[in-house]
């Protein structure tokens, strides 16, 4: 999954938030110097990542793009279904869209000290193109995947991606919709027994 589900599935808990979405940023378990929620969230983030890379709907979702993409398919479903998460965000949460992630950012720079050099970087784009709430939108989509593909110095033509999720939209809502309950469950579960 990709920022949005992250954040999402740390359950309004600030530290296990923070901890969750700088996962990707710390190798390893070069992580015990931090407070101890914020490495659970990292935990909480490498079991939601196991689940949903084993997860039958998911391989369905990426084998539909590997041709294209081969082993960025998985990173390009991750976006994918972050967009689905966002647009349809009213089914999931009672707070709106743009309030919530901008009490994430505000979370962010209030815990900036403890963030990873890489997050630091990311940040300030994160935060003026306000990538999270754009998911919502394809335009916003589009420029992920764009930046994405300038990040592998276009080896992985990752910007073309948006053109299979204007073909198979559909299968790849519903694929998230299925998958996406379950995986809220599975970490809803994880969550409280950390």
């Amino acid at each position: 999954m990709n920022f949005l589900a992250h954040i999402y599935l740390s359950f309004e808990d600030d530290e296990i938030t923070i901890g969750n979405f700088i996962a990707d940023s710390i190798r390893g378990n070069k992580f015990k110097h931090l407070p101890e929620r914020v490495q659970k969230g990292i935990k909480l983030h490498r079991y939601i990542d196991s689940f949903t890379d084993a997860h039958p709907t998911v391989r369905k979702s990426t084998k539909r793009l590997h041709k294209n993409y081969s082993h960025y398919s998985g990173i390009i479903v991750d976006i994918f279904y972050d967009h689905f998460l966002a647009k349809n965000w009213k089914s999931y949460s009672d707070k709106p869209l743009d309030l919530f992630v901008d009490n994430f950012y505000d979370l962010l720079e209030d815990n900036y000290d403890i963030l990873p050099l890489g997050v630091h970087r990311m940040m300030p784009y994160m935060i003026s193109d306000n990538w999270i709430f754009n998911y919502s939108k394809m335009d916003g989509i589009a420029r992920v995947l764009n930046g994405m593909n300038r990040r592998t110095k276009n080896k992985s033509k990752m910007n073309f991606a948006i053109l299979d999720l204007e073909e198979h939209y559909d299968e790849f809502e519903k694929e998230f919709t299925s998958f996406f309950e379950e995986l809220t469950t599975f970490s809803k579960q994880k969550f409280n027994s950390l």
